[in-house]
Parts: C-alpha cells; sequence; structure tokens
C-alpha cells in the first residue's frame, strides 16, 4: 500500500488547489465593476442570463502570461 500514498497526497494538493482557484475566483466576482467592463456580452431572456466578459478574458490572459513567465524564469 506504500505505493499509494504519493497518489494521496498529489490528490489532496490538487484538491486544494481547485478550492483556492474557486475562492479566489468567487472573491474576484464580487468586485464590483468586473461584470461592467466594456466588451462583455450580455444575452438576456426570460429565466436566461448568459454574459461573456471578452475584455476580462483578455485582461486574465495577459495577467497570468506575465505571472507565469515571472514563475518560469525565477524557477529555471
Amino acid at each position: 500500500m506504500n505505493g499509494l500514498e504519493p497518489m494521496g497526497k498529489l490528490l489532496i494538493l490538487f484538491g486544494l488547489m481547485l478550492a483556492g482557484i474557486g475562492a479566489l475566483i468567487w472573491l474576484i466576482g464580487r468586485l464590483p465593476g468586473i461584470g461592467e467592463l466594456p466588451g462583455t456580452i450580455r444575452i438576456e431572456r426570460p429565466g436566461f442570463t448568459c454574459i461573456i466578459p471578452v475584455l476580462g478574458s483578455i485582461i486574465l490572459s495577459l495577467v497570468l502570461t506575465i505571472v507565469l513567465n515571472i514563475i518560469a524564469r525565477l524557477l529555471k
């Protein structure tokens, strides 16, 4: 059973990371003005709402690219 211990630790780590990412997304969603950026496509029908944050996705992509590049350079 010793071979399953590292896998269990890895699953716990991934679960904690997923919970952290979920909490971060939840907190960012509560910031005022995030859903009101220009370029946000909003489709509303009775009983249905679809929000597509185009500019928000571009900003998030740029920030993640910069952060991940910095992390990669620090680890080299």
